[in-house]
This record gives structure tokens, C-alpha cells and sequence, in this order.
């Protein structure tokens, strides 16, 4: 004799909404930002590599695939050309900026300064790549953007994470314009510059966002924007070291 199947399994199976499962990765990243900002390494680099691994499971919890990630199996190869020719550009740029007196003084990072060429290499082949790019790019424009994509089409998908992003840096933003002497000294309030700093910080990393989120789209790949970002951060903590 068969049984009915019981309503409490039967919503187990049924993909949640996905306004509930966007919902989930936002509050998931607020504690995480904030989580980040109060710890050190290495346990943000632990919790950023314990969220990225979470992230994917809340889409698949909404019934979706690695595919609304843009990391579907077919479209790898694709994003990994784009992905290596973007390097290349950024690094053509950085040396550029390098090699020009008036664009140097931009690469000068109190950050950097104490750095030894140990410290860089861990940033460039750990931190950056696994504590940030890979977070990040995962988050925003993997889940968030999948997850809106299938809501609400690409201009939302494109515009809220990156919003999002951009709010995402307003912790890590603090402090930067004493930390980027080429930043400051221009209004001659400090209070006045903090704040002025990191608004342009957060719009500047929210129009980055949108720029990241057409890459994902023309290459239909996560890998596209997750090598412009690398290259972006680790390229510039490079170039910083070997300019200061």
C-alpha cells in the first residue's frame, strides 16, 4: 500500500523563494563584513573560504545551478581567456602609471609601506586571491547577481549587488585617507576628508561592481571578473612595493 507523501517533506524538497534566499546572502555578508573588520588574520581568511563555500549552497537551496553563478562547466575555458587577458591589460596600465611622474605618487600606500617582499607575495598569491577575490566575486557577482538575474533581469541584477558591493567597502574604507597620502590634504578638514574618501570609495567600488557584472555577463563567466579583480588588487599592492 502507498502513502500520500507527507506535507512537511514535500516543502523540504520545494526550492525556497528567491526573495528569501537573496535575503539570506545579504544578511550572511553583513555579519561576515562586520565579523571581518573586527578580526585578523588568519581567521578572516578562515571565514572567507568557510562563507564562499556557504554562498553557493543557499542558490542551490533556491533551485538553482552553478550555471546562475556563471560557473558552469562549459563556460569556464571561455572565462579563463578573458579572465587572462584582462590580467594583461591591468598590468600594462599599472606600468604605465608606474613610469609616469604624474601617476606615481598614486601607487604610494602607508599600507605597503612596512611590507616585506614575503608579506606581498602572500598577499598577491593568498590574500587577495582567496580572501577577498574569491569572496567577493563569488558573492556578488556569482549568487547575488544569479539570484536577482532570475528575478528580476540583468539591469536589476547589475545595479543591487553592485550597490551592495559598494556598501561593502564602507568598513574596510575607513582609514584610507590617511592611508593614501594622494587622497588627502585637499579640503583641510580631516573629518571632512574621512568622510568625503570613503563616500567616493564606496560609489567608486559600486560603478567597479557594474563594470565587474558585464564582464560576468559578455563572457558568461565568474572567471572574467574574478581575474580583472585580482589583478586590480594584487597588481596594485605590487606595484607599490616596488615603487615605494
Amino acid at each position: 500500500m502507498r502513502y500520500p507523501p507527507r506535507p512537511y517533506l514535500s516543502s523540504l524538497r520545494r526550492p525556497a523563494p528567491t526573495w528569501v534566499a537573496i535575503s539570506t546572502v545579504v544578511l550572511v555578508l553583513l555579519l561576515t563584513n562586520v565579523a571581518a573588520h573586527h578580526w585578523s588574520m588568519p581567521w578572516t581568511l578562515v571565514l572567507s573560504l568557510t562563507v564562499t563555500a556557504l554562498l553557493p549552497a543557499i542558490v542551490h537551496w533556491a533551485g538553482g545551478s552553478w550555471a546562475d553563478m556563471g560557473l558552469a562547466r562549459p563556460t569556464l575555458a571561455r572565462g579563463l581567456r578573458w579572465a587572462l587577458a584582462l590580467i594583461g591589460i591591468v598590468a600594462l596600465v599599472y606600468l604605465c602609471g608606474a613610469l609616469l611622474p604624474s601617476t606615481r605618487d598614486l601607487f604610494t600606500d602607508q599600507r605597503t609601506s612596512t611590507l616585506t617582499g614575503g608579506d606581498v607575495a602572500l598577499r598577491v598569491l593568498v590574500t587577495v586571491p582567496l580572501g577577498t577575490v574569491l569572496l567577493e566575486e563569488v558573492a556578488f557577482r556569482g549568487v547575488l547577481y544569479g539570484l536577482i538575474l532570475r528575478r528580476n533581469g540583468a539591469l536589476a541584477a547589475t545595479l543591487i549587488s553592485s550597490g551592495l558591493f559598494g556598501l561593502w567597502h564602507i568598513l574596510p574604507s575607513l582609514g584610507l585617507a590617511d592611508a593614501k597620502p594622494a587622497l588627502g590634504g585637499i579640503f583641510g578638514d580631516p573629518l571632512l576628508e574621512a568622510i568625503l574618501v570613503n563616500a567616493g570609495a564606496v560609489l567608486f567600488t559600486a560603478a567597479a561592481g557594474c563594470v565587474l557584472c558585464e564582464l560576468r555577463r559578455r563572457s558568461t563567466s565568474l572567471l572574467a571578473p574574478m581575474g580583472l579583480h585580482w589583478a586590480t588588487n594584487a597588481l596594485g599592492y605590487l606595484f607599490g612595493f616596488l615603487l615605494r
